[in-house]
């Protein structure tokens, strides 16, 4: 009775996967209870598994990748793999798939490129910085609201003396519109991007 297959992907450093492949492709042999010896495995493994030919491994480089704020992080990229960028322009770095030379570059140029372009809009003058244009909305909403809400208080005793209705009444009934309508007013979002 020899191991399991899992016990012998780990002796062997290999995925359980790989021995299965080995043992369907008759690179090894199992016993007839479905267990491994694993010293014969061994010496058929190393017989009947060809080494890779020369020129298909790929040398392990190290890039410098950007990240969205600027700064550089590490990683290895074997330079035949191909990986894809994010959204925010950084490289799958590390990963299962690695990061070539040409690619990491290709992201660094990006990057560059975006952070001269928000330079040259920030020296034009098309920038607005966005707290303080919130902070500028903000207040002039609230002076807004505000202004809306002190109209009843200064023009409810003219209109009612026009209109030739209690002053008080008249003050109550224009207060509960502008409440209501400024309700509704405030019931819808703004959409900042």
């Amino acid at each position: 009775m020899g191991i399991s297959i899992r016990a012998y992907a780990r002796h062997r450093g290999v995925t359980d996967t790989s021995v299965h492949k080995a043992i369907r492709s008759g690179r090894i042999n199992a016993l007839s209870d479905g267990t491994i010896d694993a010293d014969q495995a061994d010496a058929q493994w190393e017989r009947n598994t060809s080494a890779p030919n020369i020129g298909t491994q790929r040398p392990v480089v190290k890039v410098k990748v950007p990240d969205v704020d600027g700064s550089e992080r590490s990683g290895t990229g074997n330079t035949g793999a191909l990986a894809g960028t994010g959204a925010t322009g950084s490289a799958n770095v590390g990963g299962s798939g690695g990061t070539s030379l040409l690619q990491a570059r290709t992201v660094n140029e990006v990057v560059k490129a975006q952070t001269n372009k928000v330079r040259l809009a920030r020296l034009k003058g098309e920038l607005v910085d966005r707290p303080q244009a919130i902070a500028h909305v903000f207040k002039l909403a609230r002076s807004e609201r505000d202004a809306w809400l002190n109209w009843p208080a200064r023009i409810s005793a003219q209109m009612a003396a026009k209109l030739e209705v209690d002053a008080h009444t008249m003050h109550v009934s224009l207060e509960s519109a502008v409440r209501e309508h400024l309700q509704e007013l405030g019931n819808l979002s703004p959409r900042v991007d």
